[in-house]
């Protein structure tokens, strides 16, 4: 299984972001530059029914990834949660997964007191876990 290293930083943010919206799904996109400096870019969900499905504001993530680019950044993650399923890519998940390069990170507030974050390489209509070092 490959490995990612995550700093606690990132972590940290993305777990607040969805214990901020603990009823709906939370998604963005993370950069690194070549410094392997990491930014989070919380993201709009526009998606009809967000407390089960996400999907990014167009205009935003255009906005967002010029703004990456214009860093001397890449696309390193997009993630979002799952409020209450397991931190599992779901078949749409998988179905619209578009940049086989990014990884894919989950985060499941289904435990109670317990966050679940899990990263996943989507290819080909597969999931393949990515062991997480935080």
């Amino acid at each position: 299984m490959p490995s990612t290293k995550l700093p606690r930083q990132i972590v940290n943010q993305l777990m607040l972001h969805a214990q901020h919206n603990d009823k709906k799904e939370v998604c963005g996109l993370i950069s690194q530059d070549a410094d392997q400096k990491m930014t989070l870019y919380p993201m709009k969900n526009i998606a009809t029914d967000p407390a089960h499905f996400f999907q990014m504001d167009g205009p935003q993530m255009i906005e967002t990834m010029k703004s990456i680019r214009d860093e001397d950044a890449e696309l390193f993650a997009i993630y979002h949660s799952h409020p209450s399923t397991p931190a599992t890519p779901s078949k749409t998940d998988i179905e619209k997964a578009g940049y086989p390069d990014a990884l894919y990170l989950i985060i499941s507030l289904n435990t109670k007191g317990v966050l679940e974050l899990k990263g996943y390489k989507i290819q080909q209509d597969s999931a393949v876990s990515v062991d997480l070092i935080i």
